[in-house]
């Protein structure tokens, strides 16, 4: 079993008889999910996928990828949100969060359309001078301003460089399976494309063509992601609540949210790590943000952190619990070498294996920060393999769709996003938005 949950320094402040309090209501919101019969209900094609994807185009995203390596030096990935961020959570998690500058077989994969920054389009743009270049666009619409704006640069730095008939075997598009703007695009200039599903929203996309093109790029074993993915969900959707480790995250989070903990820290202690917290922020932040509800998700590099934000973790205000990602073994071995001055003072480390040091500092770290009033939520996690990465992905969407329902909340939509795209369409000067422009403006003047 890829992920196990240890709850010893959460204990101390959730009682037994609270636990049983909820068991019922989590039941019934996972039945809501089981059904299919709850809010945003028509967006759950993700609780089957590690069972039911298209095996099809599974092996078109693993051919494309090898055509791929063998054309290119460098693959952008345009998207943003979730389009973009669970393949690369996957690639930092999997390889390192220094892919890109490792030797390897493999082409550098960097991402873009996920900001409207000019520098750093202007730095991308330069580190592709002189490269073989594939890029991938990813959206539903093809629409979305950030990605399409790139889209437009990138497509256009392709065509001059390889000419328009060379370009479009360069160019992938995952996007609608037979609607929208891109799509339409796509099969007018002959682009090879993926599928975005109709039931499964940007968020909880990373197991579909959205995340798997890149990743199988990037060298990973996607066969082996999905096969973690699929024994999550015979895990996860067949234990009663007292087995059930992903049921009893729901259940303990939300405890503690109602208890005052607003604030939900996923703490890591491998760099690795980060962008799949970024990836988890996402996820919690957009599913549950809204109707005035939901706990505020962060996250934390440690022990990189604990000299940063660990003191207001420690001794702030005490309206915050952690989620602590503890990857249990490493994927490399370092020994801690011998200095006879002992200048350092640290030949107590000498000889000691460096993971086992990172693991000693954690667990030093959680001892702290319950006694400072911070429960702590343990998360262990086998290793940093793509089955792994499979297993941790579904853990947190099921338990997020029943979070989210606990809550009173629709886990599948985000209202709040649509707010600034208008407002940003308005003041750019969208046709159809004269009335809001003015609006906008007055409030401004």
């Amino acid at each position: 079993m890829a992920i196990t949950l240890n709850t010893k320094f959460v204990n101390d402040f959730i009682r037994d008889d609270e636990i049983k309090g909820i068991a019922p209501a989590v039941s019934a919101a996972y039945n809501l999910v089981k059904n299919r019969n709850g809010l945003g209900s028509d967006f759950l094609g993700w609780v089957d996928l590690p069972e039911n994807y298209d095996k099809e185009e599974f092996k078109r995203i693993k051919d494309a990828a090898e055509r791929i390596k063998k054309m290119c030096d460098i693959f952008v990935v345009i998207g943003i949100g979730g389009s973009y961020l669970g393949a690369r959570a996957a690639i930092e998690f999997i390889k390192s969060p220094l892919y890109n500058n490792l030797k390897k077989d493999t082409p550098d994969v960097y991402f873009a359309g996920n900001n409207i920054s000019t520098s750093a389009l202007t730095d991308l743009l330069s580190i592709c001078e002189g490269k073989d270049i594939c890029i991938n666009v990813v959206s539903k619409s093809g629409t979305t301003t950030e990605p399409a704006v790139a889209f437009r640069i990138f497509r256009e730095l392709l065509e001059k460089k390889y000419g328009a008939d060379e370009s479009k075997k360069r160019i992938f598009a995952t996007t609608d399976k037979a609607k929208g703007t891109l799509k339409h695009f796509s099969d007018e200039m002959g682009y090879e494309t993926f599928v975005v599903p109709d039931d499964i929203g940007g968020r909880y996309s990373v197991l579909t063509a959205v995340g798997l093109l890149p990743i199988a790029v990037a060298g990973c074993d996607i066969d082996s992601m999905m096969a973690g993915a699929a024994e999550a969900r015979s895990k996860y959707l067949s234990d009663s609540f007292e087995t059930n480790d992903c049921f009893k995250y729901a259940a303990l989070r939300n405890i503690l949210y109602r208890k005052g903990k607003v604030t939900e820290i996923m703490a890591a202690y491998e760099p690795a790590a980060a962008l799949f917290c970024e990836w988890w922020k996402q996820l919690y932040g957009e599913s549950e943000g809204k109707d005035g509800k939901g706990i505020f998700p962060a996250s934390v590099i440690f022990s990189t952190d604990l000299h940063s934000l660990g003191q207001t973790i420690q001794d702030g205000v005490r309206n915050v619990f952690e989620t602590v990602l503890n990857i249990k073994k490493s994927s490399d071995t370092f020994i801690i070498p011998d200095d006879k001055a002992n200048i350092d003072g640290l030949n107590f480390l000498s000889g000691k294996e460096l993971h086992y040091v990172n693991q000693t500092a954690m667990l030093g770290t959680l001892f702290a920060h319950t006694d400072g009033g911070v429960p702590n939520i343990v998360i262990e996690i086998a290793d940093r393999s793509e089955y792994s990465f499979g297993y941790m992905v579904y853990f947190f969407e099921l338990a997020c769709a029943i979070s989210g329902y606990l809550m009173g909340v629709n886990p599948f939509n985000q209202p709040g996003v649509e707010s600034y795209k208008k407002n940003m369409f308005a003041l750019l000067g969208k046709a159809g938005y004269e009335d809001r422009k003015a609006e906008l403006e007055a409030r401004m003047n």
